[in-house]
């Protein structure tokens, strides 16, 4: 800890964000870094405390306290502030193969732990992480490293999200030989397709996969592996076969009149706007996306893909915004059974409903509410939706707790625009039946507690596809931890570490 009364002496910074009726000209990033020196500031902030929540990923009350990948937090802001950027990226990099990606999409667990953060604002450690990865990048030490001695074995990876780019980074450089599968054109899974470029821009990801090319890594996209390629091929060929799909199927909303044209799962409409950027050089072009330009938007889901998908449709060019959650509103402030450092319980208002409150001048979302029917006009488009409030009752039954509708209480919205992002419940089935693994209650991918092995030898299974839809930073976690059990199994022994 270089500075003691750093926590004291200086106030928290953080990059600073574009001005939300500007920012919607454009899905460009929107924050401005800090200047370095200011950064180097921020990092003599960190108290270096006795017990670092902030990495320790544990689980209390059922919710993660701190940072799941165990960050060293405490020693790269030290070495920021003492201006050793070169070795705080080494510190940052020995836990996290991707922070380019998580210092930007990740809801920054370890800020939310931060002992300075229980009576004054916390460490931007967030900000410090994109500091560290990016200065890297303009200085030259995130390059490739290509591995000395090669193993011979082979691991083929079948999905290139978070999870899988994680497991293949840490395989290839125990010297194993990996091929990744990718049905989709590009590789990045949900880093690319599910994930707007105002949060994580693509080049970010062509950047990282570009090095990981150049260490070794094979990427086959457009593979659809379990349709276009055989699962027994795929066993033949490689050693171990790792299993990160993703957990992608979209919950639907059951609800009379489902069937009206102008419904979509939120996955669907942010992907189509993302790949209509890529191919027209970022500008949008009529026709090639599903459009919400001067349409009446209702958004399912009060989620990160929620908030997504109204900063999206903000930057088409919406004429009004409605955003439906189930639950009721959560308080301002930590409630006295949230204490710090579980993980707060808070009311978020995050980028897309800032950018909504700002051109129409209110919160877009609505608590306690869902569709009860669609109405469909004379040519079969979405044009009313009937909503109904709901309310917290106990089933007589099992005990739980539910929302149920409240009688009476239905009225009309008129909309054109429908997007449903009500979260995903589990892995596809075409691919867990191509390799025969078995799956639980939830569609995960079924094995052990604490390990990756499913019930086929040689064939495991990690990220959203194993413990279900869940956050990048815990995907990139698993994608470390099967890599070392997957490196056991080959080796008999393993030097890989997941912390």
């Amino acid at each position: 800890m270089g500075k003691p009364t750093g926590f004291i002496d200086y106030k928290r910074q953080d990059k600073a964000a574009e001005e939300p009726k500007k920012r919607i000209k454009h899905f460009r990033e929107f924050h401005t870094p800090l200047p370095k020196e200011e950064q180097e500031l921020q990092g003599a902030r960190c108290m270096a405390c006795g017990v670092p929540f902030c990495q320790s990923g544990q689980m209390i009350s059922g919710m993660a306290s701190g940072c799941p990948l165990h960050n060293l937090v405490p020693e790269w802001n030290d070495l920021i502030y003492h201006g050793n950027w070169e070795e705080a990226y080494y510190r940052l990099i020995k836990t996290n193969n991707f922070p380019e990606f998580t210092s930007r999409v990740c809801p920054a667990l370890c800020e939310k732990a931060c002992t300075c953060g229980l009576h004054e604002d916390p460490v931007s450690t967030q900000a410090n992480e994109y500091g560290i990865i990016e200065s890297a990048y303009d200085l030259g030490y995130a390059k490739a490293r290509i591995p000395k001695v090669r193993t011979g074995k082979k691991v083929a990876v079948i999905g290139s999200g978070p999870s899988g780019l994680a497991a293949a980074d840490q395989l290839n450089k125990r010297g194993h030989l990996v091929t990744v599968f990718e049905r989709d054109d590009k590789a990045g899974g949900l880093l690319r397709y599910g994930i707007p470029n105002m949060k994580l821009e693509k080049q970010v990801i062509d950047r990282k996969i570009a090095i990981m090319e150049e260490e070794g890594v094979v990427f086959k996209t457009g593979c659809n592996v379990g349709k276009d390629i055989k699962a027994s091929s795929i066993l033949k060929e490689f050693d171990r076969v790792i299993l990160t799909c993703g957990a992608s199927n979209p919950r639907d909303i059951r609800a009379e009149g489902r069937d009206a044209k102008g419904i979509y799962f939120a996955v669907d409409f942010l992907k189509s706007t993302t790949k209509a950027l890529w191919a027209n050089n970022m500008e949008l072009k009529d026709g090639t996306y599903i459009s919400a330009k001067g349409k009446r938007v209702m958004v399912i889901g009060g989620g990160d893909t929620g908030n997504d998908c109204v900063g999206t449709s903000m930057r088409h060019g919406a004429k009004s915004m409605l955003q439906l959650e189930m639950l009721p509103k959560a308080p301002d402030e930590r409630a006295e059974d949230n204490p710090w450092p579980e993980w707060p319980k808070v009311c978020k208002t995050d980028y897309g409903q800032e950018e909504s409150a700002a051109v129409f001048g209110q919160d877009p979302r609505v608590y306690t509410t869902t569709v009860k029917e669609f109405v469909k006009d004379s040519k079969g488009n979405v044009c009313k939706a009937v909503l109904v409030k709901l309310d917290s009752k106990t089933d007589e039954k099992t005990g739980r707790k539910m929302m149920a509708e409240v009688p009476g209480s239905e009225y009309t919205v008129e909309v054109d625009l429908v997007l449903i992002a009500a979260g995903f419940l589990g892995s596809e089935s075409y691919v867990t039946k191509a390799f025969g693994v078995e799956v639980n209650e939830r569609t995960n991918v079924a094995t052990k507690d604490e390990e990756y092995e499913t019930n086929v030898k040689n064939v495991f299974a990690a990220g959203d596809m194993h413990r279900g839809q869940s956050l990048v930073v815990w995907a990139i976690r698993e994608g470390r931890e099967v890599a070392r059990e997957v490196d056991l199994s080959l080796m008999g022994y393993t030097n890989l570490s997941v912390q």
